[in-house]
Parts: structure tokens; sequence; C-alpha cells
């Protein structure tokens, strides 16, 4: 089992910036990605950024430009820098990763952290 912890959420205006951390407790076999993804009440769980195991990213065209998505490999920890925010950017935060062993495929989520910007 994999464990994930998340940090960094927490109430900001409008134009600032707040980084946000994901810790996975351990990694098994090998890792394919690690993401953010973001829901708004009343809403759907929608994919904010991704990183895959080569190092490519994916973005949400909502958030191109200001938000960068990074990893530290030896931490086991995904990084999510969110710049010049918005009052939409309203949401709970939520790590994901996705992990492959020999027999299956795994996906692991956060327990969520509350991003609040004000206008």
């Amino acid at each position: 089992q994999v464990q994930l912890v998340e940090s960094g959420g927490g109430l900001v205006q409008a134009g600032g910036s707040l980084r946000l951390s994901c810790a996975a407790s351990r990694m098994i076999g090998s890792l394919n990605s690690m993401g953010w993804y973001r829901q708004a009440p009343g809403k759907e769980r929608d994919l904010v950024a991704e990183i895959t195991t080569p190092g490519n990213t994916n973005y949400a065209d909502s958030v191109k430009g200001r938000f960068t998505i990074s990893r530290d490999n030896a931490k086991n920890t995904v990084y999510l820098q969110m710049n010049s925010l918005k009052p939409e950017d309203t949401a709970i935060y939520y790590c994901k990763i996705v992990v492959s062993t020999l027999r299956n495929t795994y996906m692991y989520w956060g327990q969520g952290t509350q991003v609040t910007v004000s206008s």
C-alpha cells in the first residue's frame, strides 16, 4: 500500500501564489505518472497537471503558464507551484500517482488539500 500526504494548501488573495506538495510513503514497482487534480463544489474532479516518468508534462488549459508541476524522485514527492491564482482556482486539490508492477497497475489518491483564492 502507498500513502500520499499532501500539504501546502490554504487561503490566498487573487494574484498570489501557493506551492502544493505530495509525498508518497514508498514507491512500489515502476512509477508511471504523478499528478494533481482538483474538485470544486458541485463539479467533477478534473486534471490540473501531470508528469510522467520520462518527464513529460501535461496541463489543463486553464492553468497553462501559471502552474508548474515538478517532482523529486529521491523524495517520492511531486510539487505544484501555483502562481497568479484566480478565484476560479478555488477547489480541493488531490494528488494521484500511478505505478505498475509485473502483475498490475495501481492508482493511489491523496486525501486532498483545500485551496481558496479570495477576490
